[in-house]
């Protein structure tokens, strides 16, 4: 099958950062679906994975983690999927990825798509949408406490993640929530979603808030640049409130939390499946939950631009793109 693959970690400006190569067709496990690939979508993890992580061996490591396909093969152990039916997913960080034309996957963290979204539009989601859930009900835990008059802060609001958490939160809960966003265009686009207000990131966020009218705030999730931000991060914070991160800061000294007893939550929707969980699971239902309110118009599709074809070239654009910092909603490739 055609796949495309890194054998070494290097600039996405050189010439092999990316490229074709031809790679056996999976077997599935017993837990497997084999998904003929049709659209995938580019995430900042594919960048990190190049940039960071040797494979083994030398041998090709695939790279994508989003993706929407129909099933062309199931293991002696799946029941929830048959060969046909059309799926979405995010895959396992420890698995070959999306960028080929057939992947495995696990049943348990794939659902059927969405029935209204096109492969491109539904691709954009998978990965960003579990993250996103898992940020505002796994740790966070809004689902557990009334959120009226409750307010939360979502640093980077308008890349992937949070694109569709300030959704899944104005559908969901009803929290306050104000997202930061610092061109034109993209506090445009976080004010469509839903959000209650935009401040500008590249101004001090304690202060930025202050001036939109909030003193302070209940729950921030910092999406990017959690180091740069983290001292108006703790100041912006209430006594007792809820800091959660996804990104790699550089160190950050977290003994400055404890005056205001606030605590800290780290999200990596990877772990699920990393580790085999006993809620593994979750993972279905939350996409399949997901799909049911695209389907029902509750959500929109994040995504932000269909690069063409899935091709080294293609990628290695999206590579680029995600590296600048400055995409609006998600990067997707189709067909291949």
């Amino acid at each position: 099958m055609k796949a495309f693959a890194f054998t070494k970690s290097l600039p996405i400006d050189h010439p092999d950062a990316l490229h074709a190569v031809e790679l056996p067709l999976p077997t599935p496990e017993p837990h497997d679906i084999r998904v003929a690939v049709s659209a995938v979508s580019v995430n900042p993890v594919d960048a990190k994975v190049r940039k960071s992580a040797l494979p083994e061996g030398g041998e090709p490591r695939v790279l994508g983690y989003d993706a929407v396909g129909v099933v062309d093969a199931v293991g002696s152990a799946v029941t929830r999927f048959q060969p046909g039916d059309r799926v979405w997913y995010a895959g396992s960080i420890a698995r070959q990825g999306s960028n080929a034309e057939y992947q495995l996957v696990d049943e348990r963290i794939a659902s059927l798509a969405p029935k209204s979204l096109s492969d491109a539009q539904a691709a954009a989601l998978p990965l960003t949408a579990i993250t996103a859930w898992e940020l505002l009900f796994d740790r966070l835990e809004l689902g557990m406490r009334d959120t009226q008059g409750k307010t939360l802060l979502v640093v980077g609001a308008a890349g992937g993640v949070g694109s569709i958490l300030i959704q899944l939160a104005k559908q969901l809960t009803d929290i306050t929530v104000i997202g930061t966003a610092s061109r034109p265009e993209s506090q445009a686009w976080v004010t469509s979603l839903g959000a209650d207000a935009v401040i500008d990131h590249r101004q001090p966020l304690d202060e930025a808030l202050k001036a939109a009218g909030y003193e302070q705030v209940d729950m921030v999730v910092s999406l990017n640049q959690t180091d740069h931000h983290f001292e108006a991060i703790i100041n912006a914070l209430k006594p007792q409130g809820k800091l959660a991160l996804i990104d790699d800061p550089e160190l950050i000294d977290v003994r400055k939390l404890k005056l205001k007893s606030l605590s800290l939550h780290w999200e990596l929707m990877f772990t699920r499946p990393l580790f085999t969980t006993e809620d593994i699971a979750k993972q279905h239902d939350l996409l399949s939950e997901v799909a049911a309110m695209v389907d029902s118009g509750r959500l929109t599709t994040t995504l932000g631009e269909v690069l063409g074809p899935i091709t080294a070239d293609n990628l290695t654009r999206a590579h680029a793109l995600i590296e600048s910092n400055r995409t609006v909603g998600k990067l997707v490739l189709e067909g291949f």
